[in-house]
């Protein structure tokens, strides 16, 4: 998949590098490119976007609307992966304001929930973490080789459930918290095969 990560922090500079190790065409896009013979991928956003399938954003939520302002025509029918967290607003994800700026952009709601560190280090002890998404039905099947690119398992909540994804944020900061800050916590969903019918 052609993929622009737009933003190169922690969390887009960790996806990006994964999903490339998996062998995707990564750009990653910034306001103020710094391309160095190390890392020649990041351009200004608008090349970033020019020729992607999918779109992660990994922006600071407060830069958000400035990016829909002058980018929301590039993102028109693209599958865009929303990562920003609006902390202590009553909505943490973009949904509604991707949908209103692009509004035939394919939404998808992942990467929000762990700290970048299980990015990096998403296995425990051999077993790989979860990550909770939402994304439309047709396209699951992409968002699962994307999140098992970064080495999670993926755990699909349906279509349309960016607030149930939302509602495992604050879980995790409470168990960051409850273990001294330590931010490799990550979480696991046991699932039992249903009984064979005689």
């Amino acid at each position: 998949m052609r993929i622009a990560v737009i933003g190169t922090g922690n969390i887009g500079s960790t996806l990006g590098a994964a999903f490339a190790r998996a062998g995707h065409q990564v750009r990653f896009g910034s306001r103020h490119p710094q391309p160095s013979a190390d890392d020649p991928q990041v351009s200004d956003l608008a090349t970033a976007l020019a020729d992607a399938e999918v779109v992660l954003l990994a922006v600071p939520a407060a830069a958000l609307d400035g990016f829909l302002a002058e980018h929301a025509g590039a993102l028109a029918g693209r599958l865009v992966i929303d990562a920003t967290n609006r902390i202590g607003a009553p909505v943490a994800n973009a949904a509604a304001r991707l949908s209103q700026a692009a509004p035939t952009a394919r939404y998808v709601r992942a990467f929000n929930t762990l700290g970048w560190e299980n990015f990096a280090q998403p296995v425990f002890d051999g077993v790989p973490a979860d990550l909770f998404f939402s994304c439309p039905a047709d396209d699951r099947a992409a968002v699962e080789e994307l999140i098992t690119a970064v080495g999670l398992r993926p755990a699909y909540l349906g279509e349309g459930k960016q607030d149930v994804v939302d509602g495992v944020l604050p879980l995790w900061f409470a168990l960051v918290q409850a273990n001294g800050g330590n931010r490799r916590v990550a979480l696991r969903v046991l699932q039992k095969e249903p009984d064979a019918q005689v």
